[in-house]
This record gives structure tokens, C-alpha cells and sequence, in this order.
């Protein structure tokens, strides 16, 4: 497993170990086949005891501590039927391949639970380190930004200890509440200093940008930087993808301003009716610029009315399946929770439907930002409310 430290892999990488590892799982499963055609066919005159016994042993290197049991299981099934078959009860060396058996399989089982649990025990430290990187990097969403209520929710994916690529952020402007929800495909350290690049433009960006397409475009220049440094990380995030981002502008007037670079439409609660806010010219992601003909000049307006609800997420929130592995119905999630609870108390709600759906099993990391719209001054930010 790489871990968060390690340095940036060769794309395609991954994809290579994972099948050199499948492959060594198969091992255990396939010398006890080639055991068991050889004694019930003409070859059996061929001493397999030594090769029935690295199974159980191969097998606690691969499986863990389950799978070394079922491989030790097989093998003693495979050592009994081929005795019976060939007649070898009573001999010494029946009973000697029973002894060498067991105590390899006992041996394959405490050695396989004592990797697990220092396997488990490194992946838990790197997630903490991870998990610090990623807290380093964003910050809680205050809980009051001018007309709205806010908060932000953050779930580490629990399949690894790499930190993911998810970035999000709201800021008070004198033009409006400005909020920023991207996603760079990546892990580990190279996409961390890509959301690093993208947060540190946006945060700069806002308070002197009065065009949010700039704001945008400073997001994506940031991103370029990145990538041109000779031998730096940012190849490393520019060919495993791209960066999805989405920013959104809140001014006092009842509406809200988008700008959308292939990220998931926001969804507007209003009347207990959830809908999505689609971009009316479709844009490509941040470092993708080159593939389009056109990209918009202006952001597009939407009616942002006291009492509605505005959820910015990331596509592990949509993307994350049950194990029918059918996609989690965010809309009608929101639907089913309404307008009534406040941020904090519909954030976790979400969360925990979120979680039943998947099982807590998330395949990748999650963030959002709700912000809700209330009647009444504009008031002074207040400390964050970060679910999660």
C-alpha cells in the first residue's frame, strides 16, 4: 500500500500492482489444484506433501487471517481425499503430511493475524497524518456568512489512507459570500498541494475580483503553475485528471451566482422540492481548457430566495453506492429532510443517510456546503460548524 508519504507513483501504476497482488492470492488456490490433479491421476507417484504444505503458508502472506484458514481447510481436504484415494491410510508419511500441515497452518494463522493488525496499525497512523495534511489545508465554513447560515461537512473515504483531492471553502466579500467546491483527481501529497495551489488563488482572488469567471480563471492559472514546475507533483495530478471545481457568489440581492467547470450541479431545496442547478453552457474541467471551443464569459443567475436551502458537494457524495451498487439519490435525501432542521442538524442527517446507504463503506472522500438563506441583516461571521 503507498502511503501518504510515499513519493508520486508512475500512472498506471496502481492499476499493475493490484493485478501482480491478485495474482498472488491466486497462488495458494492453484498449487492446491495442481496437488490434487496430480494424486488422482497416473503422476501420483510424484511426493506433493511439501507442496500441499506451502499453501497455508503461501496463503497468510496474501488473504489474511480467513483466508489462510480456508486455504488450510482446502488443503487438509485435498490431503484427506487423496489418501483415501490411493489407499495410503496407515503410512508414515500420511500422518507425517497431517503433522507438517497443522503446524504450518497454525504457524500461517498467527503470522497472517500479526500483519493484519500492524497492517492496520500503519494504515491508522498514516490516516491521521493524512487526515492533519487535509486539516492544514481547509478550514470549518464559518456558521454565519452575511444573508446565510452555514456549514460544511468533510468524510474521508474508508477504503485507504490517502488523503483525497477534495477542496471547499467560504468567504465573506465585499461582493457577496463567495463559496468554491472543486475535486482534483488524485491522492495523496500531489493532489493535496494542487487543492493547496487552487484554495490559496481563490482565497486571494476573491476579495480584490469583481468578475467571478476571474475568480475562476485565477483558480486555473494557479493549477498551470503547479503542473509547469520540471519534476514536480503537479504531472502527477495533470495525468491521472483534472480539477472539477464549482464557485458560487451570494450578493445581498435574492439570487445566486454560479460559474461551473464540470463539476456536480449544486441542488436548491425550495418548498421542500429539490433541484438541480444546471449550467446552461456546459464548461470542462480546470486544466481542459485546451479541449473546449467556447467557455462562459459570465456567470449564470439563479433565484436565491429567503428559505431555501443551497448544497455545494463533491461527486463522492452522488457517485457512492450500496451493495446493490446503486448511486445514493441525493435529491431525494434532501427532499426527505427538508427545509425544517437547522444546517448543522441537516448536515448530519445527510450524513447519516449517507452512511446507511453505503454501509459506512465510502469509496471516496466527500464534501459539501449548505447554505441557507434567512431573512434578516447581514451579520458578522461567527465561528465554523464543520460536521465531521
Amino acid at each position: 500500500m503507498k502511503s501518504l508519504l510515499s513519493s508520486p507513483s508512475v500512472p498506471g501504476a496502481g492499476g499493475h500492482n493490484r493485478v501482480v497482488f491478485a495474482l498472488m492470492q491466486c497462488v495458494p488456490y492453484l498449487i492446491a489444484l495442481a496437488v490434487l490433479v496430480i494424486e488422482l491421476t497416473p503422476a501420483h507417484f510424484i511426493y506433493t506433501g511439501p507442496f500441499l504444505t506451502a499453501v497455508p503458508a503461501l496463503a497468510a502472506v496474501t488473504l489474511g487471517p480467513k483466508g489462510t484458514t480456508a486455504a488450510a481447510a482446502l488443503a487438509l481436504a485435498i490431503s484427506v481425499t487423496t489418501a483415501t484415494w490411493n489407499g495410503a491410510w496407515g503410512t508414515l508419511q500420511v500422518y507425517s503430511n497431517f503433522l507438517a500441515l497443522t503446524l504450518v497452518s497454525v504457524a500461517g494463522f498467527i503470522t497472517s493475524r500479526a500483519m493484519q493488525e500492524r497492517r492496520q496499525r500503519e494504515l491508522d497512523k498514516v490516516r491521521r497524518i493524512a487526515v492533519a495534511a487535509q486539516e492544514v489545508v481547509l478550514r470549518p465554513v464559518p456558521a454565519r456568512l452575511g444573508p446565510l447560515r452555514a456549514g460544511s461537512l468533510c468524510l474521508a473515504a474508508g477504503t485507504g489512507a490517502r488523503v483525497g483531492g477534495d477542496l471547499y471553502e467560504a468567504v465573506q466579500t465585499r461582493y457577496g459570500v463567495r463559496m468554491i467546491v472543486g475535486d482534483v483527481r488524485g491522492k495523496g501529497l500531489s493532489a493535496v498541494r494542487a487543492v493547496a495551489a487552487a484554495l490559496g488563488a481563490f482565497r486571494e482572488a476573491v476579495h480584490y475580483e469583481d468578475d467571478l469567471v476571474e475568480v475562476m480563471n485565477h483558480c486555473a492559472a494557479a493549477l498551470r503553475r503547479e503542473v509547469a514546475v520540471p519534476g514536480a507533483y503537479g504531472q502527477e495530478v495533470l495525468l491521472e485528471g483534472f480539477t472539477t471545481a464549482l464557485i458560487a457568489q451570494v450578493p445581498d440581492e435574492p439570487v445566486v451566482q454560479l460559474v461551473n467547470r464540470g463539476h456536480p450541479p449544486p441542488l436548491l431545496l425550495r418548498q421542500g422540492r429539490a433541484t438541480p442547478l444546471m449550467p446552461g453552457l456546459p464548461a470542462p474541467p480546470l486544466g481542459l481548457e485546451d479541449l473546449a471551443t467556447d467557455l462562459p464569459e459570465k456567470p449564470q443567475s439563479y433565484a436565491f430566495v429567503p428559505g431555501d436551502r443551497l448544497l455545494l458537494y463533491t461527486d463522492g457524495v452522488i457517485e457512492a453506492r450500496n451493495r446493490d451498487g446503486e448511486f445514493f439519490a441525493l435529491p431525494q435525501a434532501m427532499e426527505e429532510i427538508g427545509g425544517s432542521p437547522t444546517s448543522t442538524e441537516f448536515l448530519e442527517r445527510l450524513h447519516q443517510a449517507l452512511v446507511h446507504h453505503t454501509g459506512g463503506d465510502l469509496a471516496d472522500d466527500v464534501a459539501m456546503i449548505l447554505a441557507d438563506r434567512f431573512d434578516g441583516p447581514p451579520g458578522p461571521p461567527s465561528g465554523g460548524t464543520d460536521v465531521g
